[in-house]
């Protein structure tokens, strides 16, 4: 044991242990589900394939830029809502129905080990999807310049913080991983196909295209997409989702505290 060790209160390092040794167990769970990893890593990649090699790689349909390039930006926040809408509500929700937050109780965990385990675990998914996505698009596509990384990586981790609180929420909030998977995926595809992965804002009519706009997930992107690609400073859309951070991050402590 360290001199640092020993200034940390007994109390202190055991909660740390116990939060690191769930999370632990939460990604070998989480890894060993194969529909988490079919949805939340390869149907984002394949995607982003088919619709960036739809539109080709040529400034064309109304793209201000490499329609491919367009989308790769845009797929990095598929996973981000993938992560949040599918990924922890179904797996928190299986836990609910299986009474294992209750076993956590019994066993004495601290109160606020299970919410940030979550968090730490939406976070993680995030990364990898995102790596991952990226790995596959380089050789494809090639990975479009990040013009302002600074504002880049703040839009990642709010839009990161946003739906992994509102993934817990819904985890917490829904009695089962089937009532779980079905407002997951009634939430997921609008947001994937009208505000993130379908077709662009500027060939949708009017009403649509507002509607589009203003989804969470589409505000997400914009925060993230504009900025790299220098659309915009995506400021406005940053906030926004700052404060839905804040009040996502609020209650799913709230819900899931043991």
């Amino acid at each position: 044991m360290t001199t640092a060790d020993l200034d940390i209160p007994a109390t202190d390092r055991r909660s740390r242990s116990v939060t690191r040794r769930l999370l632990t167990q939460e990604l070998r769970l989480v890894a060993r589900d194969p529909f988490t990893l079919a949805f939340t890593l390869a149907f984002p990649i394949v995607a982003m394939l088919i619709v960036g090699g739809a539109f080709g790689s040529e400034t064309a349909h109304g793209f201000p830029l490499n329609p491919s390039h367009w989308y790769i930006a845009s797929y990095f926040t598929v996973m981000i809502g993938a992560t949040g809408l599918v990924l922890l509500p179904v797996h928190i929700a299986s836990y609910r129905e299986r009474g294992v937050l209750r076993r956590f109780v019994a066993a004495g965990f601290p109160r606020w080990s299970f919410a940030l385990a979550e968090l730490c675990l939406g976070l993680i998914a995030i990364t990898i999807a995102g790596i991952a996505l990226l790995l596959v698009a380089a050789p494809v596509y090639g990975i479009p310049p990040v013009q302002d990384p600074l504002r880049v990586a703040a839009g990642m981790v709010v839009g990161s913080l946003a739906f992994v609180g509102i993934g817990v929420f819904l985890g917490t909030l829904l009695p089962s991983a089937r009532a779980a998977q079905a407002v997951g995926l009634l939430l997921y595809f609008p947001s994937l196909l009208l505000g993130v992965g379908g077709p662009p804002p500027f060939v949708m009519p009017p009403g649509l295209r507002s509607i589009a706009e203003h989804l969470p997930l589409a505000l997400v992107n914009q925060s993230i997409r504009d900025p790299w690609l220098r659309l915009g400073n995506g400021t406005s859309a940053l906030l926004i989702v700052t404060v839905i951070a804040v009040i996502a991050i609020v209650l799913a402590s709230w819900r899931s505290r043991l």
